[in-house]
């Protein structure tokens, strides 16, 4: 991931953080902010725990990136999740940002082995999480069954439950499991994809979980031990699991790769070679389609639409996020996305679509601002409500602005899809570590015109009233 230029970005972030204070009450239905010690690269919601009347209790995963004088932690905690239209419109603006959200309660830290640069959760069992660090591996953890620790200096690592082998140089950031099968697909500097199959491990994990053999008679490729590439004994002692598939194509750096929703065959990857690769490992292990020049810089972020399985977003260092129609593509020369979204002024880290409307997708970038798009919207004239200027780029309805500094991740919540996890590394601009915040856009702003105008109608007689 590239660091922010150094171009100046008008208005300044304290001006334009306080403006964003002074509309919460009207631009959002709840908000939680929660204070980091340290910066965290990755959030991700876990399963729902309980419901009650006026809240949701959920598991969210997080990261703590330290400077080394603490170790580096995979955090596990519980949230509540207040349920739409239940929040005081003052409760929510009245929040200190250098304090944590009551919200927001740590439940479990795992001592990682090295700095926790991505999360992701099986959506088979999502008490299984995938994370990278700086090396080859990608690390398994059952995150119920580990053992809580005490991150103190000189503490030893958590042992991961497995270990995947099959990169041979650092694979940091991308990363994903698969909707459809307990799969799981990685990318790397070494400029390939690979993939494996955990289906072996995951099916023992509830009676093996502990167990330093390997677990599960029917996974041939699972061996008990292995030298990794971080040379941590806590990985050592972890069951390995050699890779499924391994594909060559990009001609640097792998940044981000995504599953088809609806094939565990099917899988995309974008890079530091500008490209945008197809993938298909019932042909073999050479691109399918190899998009040359997806964008004009390097690709940080991709993400394939789980409503509508022909759409596919990219997100780069040009500061803009394409949308690509598979039915479309062909390989070589430029990519002829649908539409190309620009209302970012830094390179773009993350895109996901919205798990609830096949045409809402968000996107964060390295200015600070969590972006929210509605490729239906592009061509409708009317203002864009929330998202702060007049003229706002074609199909941006909201701009969530935070954040201090660069948007490094961010996670819709399946439970309850309007409400998003955002986590920002605000370090460069405060001298502090960094900031998570949860939030809900008031539903004004994306529901149907028809049906908002005909529950305000019902409000008018109410409204005058108070108002005479």
């Amino acid at each position: 991931m590239k660091e922010r230029g150094g171009k100046g970005e008008p208005p300044s972030v304290d001006e334009r953080y306080s403006q964003w204070k002074s509309l919460i009450p009207v631009l959002y239905d709840w908000l939680a902010n929660h204070n980091l010690v340290w910066p965290s690269l990755s959030c991700r919601w876990g399963p729902q725990l309980e419901q009650a009347t006026y809240k949701n209790r959920q598991r969210l995963y997080l990261s703590e990136q330290t400077d080394g004088s603490v170790p580096n932690t995979l955090v596990v905690a519980n949230c509540e999740v207040v349920k739409p239209r239940v929040a005081a419109a003052e409760h929510i603006s009245q929040f200190n940002e250098e304090a944590r959200s009551p919200f927001v309660k740590k439940f479990k830290t795992i001592i990682h082995p090295g700095e926790v640069n991505r999360i992701r959760e099986l959506p088979q069992n999502t008490k299984i999480v995938a994370t990278h660090t700086d090396s080859p591996d990608v690390l398994i953890w059952d995150v119920e069954t580990q053992p809580n620790r005490h991150a103190v200096l000189g503490a030893s690592d958590s042992r991961p439950d497995l270990v995947l082998t099959g990169h041979q140089d650092n694979a940091e950031f991308a990363l994903a499991m698969c909707p459809v099968e307990p799969f799981v697909l990685s990318g790397g500097k070494d400029k390939s994809v690979v993939l494996w199959s955990i289906q072996d491990h995951i099916s023992t994990l509830a009676t093996d979980a502990g167990s330093t053999k390997s677990p599960g008679s029917g996974g041939a490729n699972i061996k008990p031990t292995s030298k990794t590439g971080g040379g941590n004994d806590k990985l050592a002692d972890s069951p390995t699991i050699g890779p499924r598939g391994i594909y060559q194509g990009h001609e640097d750096t792998v940044e981000d790769v995504q599953f088809c929703p609806s094939s565990a065959q099917e899988f995309c990857s974008v890079g530091d070679d500008s490209c945008l690769i197809l993938w298909d490992a019932r042909t073999g292990s050479t691109p399918v389609v190899k998009v040359e020049k997806a964008h004009d810089a390097d690709l940080h972020c991709v993400d394939w639409n789980p409503n509508d399985v022909n759409f596919i977003l990219t997100g780069s260092a040009d500061n803009s996020v394409k949308m690509f129609d598979r039915r479309n593509l062909t390989s070589g020369g430029l990519g002829s996305p649908i539409h190309i979204f620009e209302g970012h002024n830094a390179a773009v880290l993350c895109v996901q679509w919205s798990p609830d409307k096949s045409s809402v997708f968000g996107s964060s970038a390295e200015d600070g601002i969590l972006n929210i798009w509605d490729h239906e919207k592009i061509g409708n004239k009317q203002d864009n409500i929330g998202a702060g200027v007049p003229s706002s780029p074609p199909g941006l309805f909201f701009r969530h602005s935070g954040h201090r500094d660069k948007i490094i991740d961010f996670h819709w919540n399946a439970c309850d899809p309007w409400t998003i996890v955002s986590v920002s590394d605000d370090g460069e601009s405060t001298g502090g570590g960094g900031t998570l915040q949860i939030w809900r856009m008031i539903d004004l702003i994306y529901r149907p015109e028809e049906e908002v105008l005909t529950e305000l109608d019902k409000l008018k007689s109410h409204i005058l009233t108070c108002t005479s």
